[in-house]
């Protein structure tokens, strides 16, 4: 496989204004320094907590928050750089799917109109066969197409924000928690759908989510990333069999169970979550972390291969934490 899309270095930081002349008093840094690559045809997850920046990387990738440095390859072209019909040229192949299924439509607007909208502004065949076909694909009734979104379910509702995404015939999309908002029952059935349509349309894609289960059933890799930097990255299998870095170790021990009988020894971290305008030195997990040692303050962990596929961010050898 290669390497469908590759970030270097990015950055995404927002300026905090404030006193008379509206001057930037400080920067929120969301995103610092992340790169990664994505295979052709794979689905890498991204997990970490509320506020760790997954969102503001998955819409910089797509240029929806503008970057503030960095590079985004898709297929070998810089995204950053392109501009005017380049740009929407390359609106077609990357697509996303948002979190909150009803705020992503409008309201005054038909199914077919929302659905319809992509294939006008990209100048493709436009009918209402078309959109039906497409309803059908994700498994709703063309005679639905002339509905509104408050006509229908919360479930419903993605499956109709999947369809626009995939009206333009993308070859990447980024899932931005696409089932956060549902419930249970419901998740499960929007899952499927985008792990079928994944395998009948040969996508890659990038699937956040705060939901590590959800992750492990639908995901290749894993990355995690903890107050906008990368902690780990690893192969599904490998990360939640033997996770490297202690983050990573944390929110495994957090995630429940179905045997209420299995035993799972919690890792509880003490402290707040720092703030992404005034980051800790080194290392941004070290202030909660119960391995850290004095030499975690002093330089930010580059991500090392501790075994084949497998990278951490942590300058101790996971043999460390059993002895502390």
């Amino acid at each position: 496989m290669s390497a469908m899309l590759e970030v270097r270095g990015l950055h995404k930081w927002f300026p905090v204004r404030g006193g008379l002349l509206n001057r930037v008093r400080a920067q929120v840094q969301a995103v610092q320094d992340v790169s990664f690559s994505i295979q052709q045809g794979e689905i890498l997850g991204l997990v970490g907590e509320s506020g760790s920046g997954k969102s503001t990387l998955g819409r910089s990738i797509l240029r929806l928050t503008e970057p503030t440095r960095g590079e985004v390859l898709f297929e070998g072209r810089n995204v950053l750089a392109m501009r005017g019909s380049e740009l929407r040229g390359l609106r077609r192949r990357m697509q996303i799917v948002f979190q909150d299924p009803f705020a992503s439509l409008d309201p005054r607007m038909t199914v077919e109109a929302i659905i319809g909208e992509a294939l006008a502004i990209h100048h493709l065949k436009s009918s209402s066969d078309r959109v039906g076909e497409l309803l059908e694909l994700v498994g709703l009734s063309p005679d639905q197409r002339r509905r509104y979104p408050h006509q229908f379910s919360g479930g419903q509702r993605q499956r109709i924000g999947i369809a626009r995404a995939l009206a333009v015939n993308p070859s990447f999309i980024v899932a931005d928690e696409p089932v956060s908002a549902l419930d249970v029952s419901v998740q499960a059935q929007i899952l499927n759908l985008l792990q079928d349509l994944q395998k009948k349309f040969g996508l890659t894609m990038l699937f956040i989510s705060h939901d590590l289960l959800v992750v492990e059933h639908l995901c290749d890799r894993v990355m995690v990333m903890q107050l906008g930097r990368i902690m780990e990255i690893a192969s599904n299998k490998r990360l939640y069999e033997a996770p490297a870095h202690p983050y990573t170790r944390a929110l495994l021990s957090a995630a429940p169970v179905a045997d209420p009988g299995q035993k799972r020894d919690r890792i509880l971290l003490k402290g707040e979550i720092p703030s992404p305008m005034n980051p800790p030195s080194g290392c941004v997990f070290r202030t909660r972390c119960p391995y850290a040692i004095a030499e975690c303050a002093e330089g930010v962990p580059p991500l090392r291969e501790v075994s084949p596929g497998q990278f951490s961010a942590c300058i101790r050898d996971v043999k460390d934490f059993a002895t502390c």
